[in-house]
C-alpha cells in the first residue's frame, strides 16, 4: 500500500508553490533574473536563486495565515541550511565565484500583504 499525503500537507504545499511564482512574477518585475527555483542540495533547498545585478541572491520565500508569522517564520536553523546550500550552489556555478551574494526574504499573507526584504541576513562568518 503506497502513502499518501494528508489533505493539510498537500493544502501547504501547494500554496508554498503559489507563493514562490507569485515571488518569481514579482522579482521579473523588479529586474531579478531568475537562476533556479526550489533548488535543491544536500543541505536543503533554496527557494528562489536569482542575480540582480552584479550579485547573486538566494530567496527564501514563506506564506502564513498571519503577516506577523510569515514574517518570524525564518529560522535560525534555517538561515543556516540556506547558507550552507548557498555555498554549495556558489561551488558549482562558476560564475557565481565573482559576484557579490546577498540573502533576501519574501513573506506572504493572503489577501493582499507581502514583503520583500533584500539583505534580510547576513551570514555567520
Amino acid at each position: 500500500m503506497i502513502k499518501t499525503k494528508n489533505k493539510t500537507t498537500r493544502t501547504s504545499h501547494r500554496t508554498g508553490l503559489i507563493a514562490e511564482r507569485i515571488a518569481v512574477w514579482f522579482l521579473r518585475a523588479k529586474g531579478y533574473r531568475i537562476l533556479a527555483q526550489r533548488y535543491k542540495t544536500r543541505y536543503g533547498e533554496i527557494d528562489i536563486v536569482a542575480r540582480h545585478k552584479d550579485t547573486v541572491v538566494f530567496i527564501e520565500v514563506k506564506t502564513r495565515k498571519l503577516k506577523n508569522d510569515a514574517l518570524e517564520s525564518v529560522t535560525h536553523k534555517m538561515k543556516t541550511r540556506i547558507e550552507r546550500a548557498a555555498l554549495l550552489y556558489i561551488a558549482q556555478h562558476e560564475y557565481a565565484q565573482d559576484m557579490g551574494v546577498r540573502f533576501d526574504f519574501i513573506a506572504l499573507s493572503p489577501p493582499f500583504f507581502f514583503r520583500h526584504l533584500d539583505n534580510a541576513w547576513r551570514p555567520a562568518t
